[in-house]
């Protein structure tokens, strides 16, 4: 059945258009790559659309890699949410790799390559089914983003580089020994397998359990930058090219990913002694990160920094809202999760082009010159301030609302009320001033004369027309959400669908 393989699809069109971008190519060998690239970003898409409507319509899908099944085997597991998350990958790819192919990729070597192994690597983290390929598939992205973070060259770049390799080595070693821990007590790595084993646990067994689950957080928040964790992504988000920060803003969402499927499933409501193991940690993390973000928007004196500071209020906000453990704080978080991606990934190729069209400027927040393309980016700009700040009618607003409402009447409730709107109050104080300073107030005399290609205009336009599509489509995506939050919940029939029984044998996961 032609749909079975539809799992695998996504993650062997990056693959091998990777390996096919590694090759000679002859004379003008940049066309060509470009013109594979966006084919293969194209094919990626309609496969990720197809796989989340073939799962919304006929439940979980199982892929078993050389037919060896669960838990014994690798196996890929295409559930509502790792559709979700595949197909909003595949959208932000597709403009952002459109921005890249008019001189940005032209920067560095094997920039195309890179970009696909990395978009590989993101989507195979959302499909394994299995703890230790989802470590692999982190060294893939992990090793794509090294080569992508150094793009252009660059001493701030080498410097945030260096930051950033040598903080996530740290975390892949720590992600196997915490692996490690928990196949020690529960004696397997597929996560549908581990969920049952870990709600066997007592006494020492679970401890240990316990001191593996908390060792992962710790490696889940390195990629989702959670306060302590999180100094890495300021400079390292605001110093590399915009096309590959704007890829970036699916990175932190990785983490954010990892964490909802782990503390969910495995470490949720049916783990016994280890039940919601996260949750109290996730909301004071998920708050201080909220606090530190705003701290960081207003000392920041560069819209690309800004945007930065925005994807870690983003993260912080995401991971109050699923901390509540409830099916509308998981609801609410993804549907804020689509919102903040694509507008933060508008936001950072839009800095990235006004830099450019600014000259000596570039990025700061001062008064310059007039850009060539002047009130193209003012509307830009206002449309992607309103929906990052959730001014209605856009869907941060849509967004924002729903977590309000889903927020319970409690301390905890009412703290993130308070952060949130005191957040709002400073995006929309920073927004405010950063396009005064760098788009209503201009410095008299002739306009700069250096003007960017009308295609990173169309693709930063379709990153922005998904924030309205949010908006007129809020609803139907609202009950997809609600679906994938009652699925992610209902931690019986994953376990069951994932481990086929034996024939003979009694099913241990009914």
């Amino acid at each position: 059945m032609w749909q079975q393989h539809l799992a695998i699809l996504p993650i062997l069109i990056p693959l091998f258009t990777a390996l096919l971008q590694l090759l000679p190519w002859g004379d003008r060998p940049q066309p060509k790559r470009r013109a594979l690239g966006l084919a293969s970003s194209i094919l990626t898409l309609v496969c990720a659309a197809l796989l989340l409507v073939h799962v919304n319509q006929n439940g979980m899908l199982v892929y078993a890699l050389g037919d060896w099944s669960a838990p014994f085997g690798i196996v890929l597991v295409l559930d509502k949410l790792s559709t979700l998350m595949i197909l909003l990958t595949a959208v932000l790819a597709l403009p952002v790799l459109i921005y890249g192919c008019y001189t940005e990729d032209n920067l560095g070597s094997h920039f195309h390559a890179l970009f696909q192994f990395q978009v590989m690597g993101i989507i195979g983290a959302f499909a394994t089914g299995d703890l230790f390929n989802l470590f692999v598939f982190f060294e893939v992205l992990l090793i794509s983003s090294y080569g992508l973070m150094m793009h252009g060259g660059g001493k701030f770049r080498v410097r945030s580089t260096l930051h950033y390799v040598l903080l996530n080595l740290l975390g892949s070693a720590l992600f196997l020994i915490s692996v490690g821990t928990l196949y020690a007590t529960t004696g397997t790595l597929n996560m549908a397998d581990m969920a049952v084993k870990v709600a066997q646990l007592s006494g020492d067994e679970a401890a240990l359990a316990r001191a593996g689950g908390f060792m992962l957080l710790a490696v889940f928040g390195i990629k989702a930058a959670i306060l302590p964790l999180h100094f890495w992504l300021p400079q390292a988000y605001s110093t590399t090219t915009g096309v590959v920060a704007a890829l970036f803003a699916i990175m932190t969402k990785v983490g954010v990913y990892s964490i909802i499927r782990v503390y969910t499933l495995i470490f949720g409501p049916e783990a016994n002694e280890l039940v919601w193991l996260a949750a109290d940690w996730l909301w004071i993390l998920g708050i201080l990160t909220l606090i530190f973000g705003i701290i960081g928007m207003l000392g920041t004196r560069d819209f690309r920094l800004l945007v930065a500071y925005l994807v870690i209020v983003s993260v912080g906000t995401l991971l109050a809202t699923y901390s509540f453990s409830s099916a509308a704080g998981i609801s609410t978080a993804l549907f804020y999760l689509i919102h903040s991606t694509v507008i933060t990934g508008a936001l950072f190729l839009l800095a990235d082009v006004m830099a450019f069209e600014r000259g000596k400027t570039a990025s700061r927040i001062v008064t310059g010159k007039r850009m060539a393309n002047h009130n193209t980016y003012a509307v830009m700009f206002l449309i992607a301030a309103i929906a990052i700040i959730g001014l209605p009618p856009l869907s941060g607003f849509a967004g924002k609302l729903m977590i309000l409402q889903a927020a319970p009447v409690s301390t905890s409730g009412f703290w993130l009320w308070g952060t949130m709107l005191l957040a709002t109050l400073v995006m929309l104080i920073m927004m405010s001033r950063t396009g005064s300073k760098m788009i209503w107030h201009t410095l008299q005399g002739k306009p700069n004369e250096q003007s960017a290609p009308i295609g990173k205009r169309v693709a930063i336009g379709m990153l922005l027309s998904l924030s309205l599509i949010l908006t007129i489509f809020a609803n139907p995506i609202r009950d997809y959400t609600d679906s994938v939050a009652d699925e992610l919940l209902d931690t019986q029939s994953y376990p069951t669908t994932v481990i086929a029984p034996s024939s003979g044998e009694e099913n241990q996961y009914e």
